[in-house]
């Protein structure tokens, strides 16, 4: 399984799949797989391409999940080697794309084909979700693609996400669940007019820095076993016309609440609106969600994939939603269990991205052997 992991990461390496270009690899993904029973659906909303491909009717329906798009090169006078010829040098996979996540997209593959290989008789049914939308804006790909399936009935019971979620080596964190991500559009009116003359007029900045002061330092919860407390910070603020001697007609505050499971949509809203309306401010405040939150506690999923990691590299995994968001969020929808697994993320979206080669033949096996915990 070793050569063949490795060989597919790199021919999927040299596909210059810069978001939201696919450059082949779903179709060299679903070619390799039709042989084995796969039939696939190709998806395509705008210019992202999206594949799922399944083989079997029967539950319990185990899906790994990822994306084929890259993000930019950055300067390629800077990488030791192109970033879209894979070399291996000195223990490494080089590559725009090696660890995130091209590697574990060749480790489903193989490790799909291995478990098949040695049980045929397997019960339940395997599927992947590929899209080329996750590093771009994320509204072509995955949620599309649920959302078809949500449609159809077809729903999830397992999930594995490829991401790179290791941290100092293979097999030390598992994502059990991400933080969700909800931004304000925050405009404070006042009046403006001369400096010289404040009775006239009515400062949006003095106004608003007591509503700002009391929201900085809210406890909007405690978070939970496995999230961390909930976080709302300013990201951006603006406010003047640039002369020292006008007092500004409003200002505009940008900011995004990074929240758990312990917390709502609904409830972080409507304590935001309390404050800023206990405050008397006239205001505009425009929400844009970016992810919910969710999480999958400890269970069939998560135990399965640690057993496999315990046996493979012999180290007991983290649970751990540290990080930003992910297409997870959009499968939790119609999946009520969906961890993240791959390489160390080290070098992700850097000059240089790598994956060590050791680390390819044993994430492999790790997905094969979940594949046994789960379906025998």
């Amino acid at each position: 399984m070793s050569n063949s992991t490795l060989t597919l990461a790199q021919m999927l390496i040299a596909r210059r799949s810069l978001t939201p270009d696919d450059d082949g690899c779903q179709k060299m993904i679903m070619h390799r797989l039709a042989g084995l029973g796969f039939k696939s659906d190709s998806m395509t909303f705008g210019e992202v391409e999206n594949l799922w491909t399944r083989k079997g009717s029967d539950a319990p329906l185990v899906c790994f999940a990822g994306h084929t798009d890259v993000v930019p090169t950055g300067p390629v006078a800077q990488w030791d080697s192109d970033p879209f010829t894979p070399v291996v040098r000195d223990g490494f996979l080089y590559g725009r794309g090696a660890a995130d996540m091209k590697t574990s997209l060749a480790a489903f593959v193989t490790a799909i084909e291995e478990f098949i290989e040695l049980h045929p008789d397997h019960k339940g049914s395997i599927a992947l979700l590929i899209t080329s939308d996750e590093e771009g804006p994320a509204v072509d790909g995955t949620v599309k693609v649920v959302e078809a399936l949500q449609a159809r009935g077809e729903m999830i019971d397992y999930c594995i996400v490829g991401e790179p979620t290791c941290t100092n080596q293979l097999g030390d964190t598992i994502k059990n669940g991400r933080r969700g991500s909800l931004s304000g559009n925050l405009t404070i009116r006042g009046i403006q007019g001369h400096i010289a003359y404040p009775h006239l007029a009515r400062n949006p900045i003095h106004t608003a820095a007591p509503a700002i002061a009391e929201l900085a330092q809210t406890v909007w919860d405690n978070g939970n076993e496995y999230f961390p407390a909930t976080t709302w910070h300013i990201s951006n603020i603006h406010g003047g016309t640039g002369a020292t001697n006008v007092i500004p007609g409003e200002i505009n505050l940008l900011f995004n609440f990074r929240f758990s499971t312990a917390s709502t949509i609904d409830s972080l809203k409507a304590r935001v609106h309390e404050i800023l309306d206990r405050h008397g401010l006239d205001y505009e405040l425009i929400w844009e969600l970016s992810g919910k939150p969710y999480l999958t506690p400890r269970g069939t999923l998560a135990d399965a994939v640690s057993a496999a990691i315990r046996e493979v590299t012999g180290i007991e995994p983290e649970l751990s939603t540290t990080g930003g968001t992910s297409d997870g969020r959009f499968i939790a929808d119609i999946c009520q269990q969906v961890v993240e697994f791959g390489p160390r993320n080290a070098t992700i979206h850097k000059i240089n991205e790598s994956v060590e080669v050791a680390d390819i033949e044993r994430l492999a096996r790790i997905y094969r052997l979940t594949l046994e915990n789960l379906l025998l």
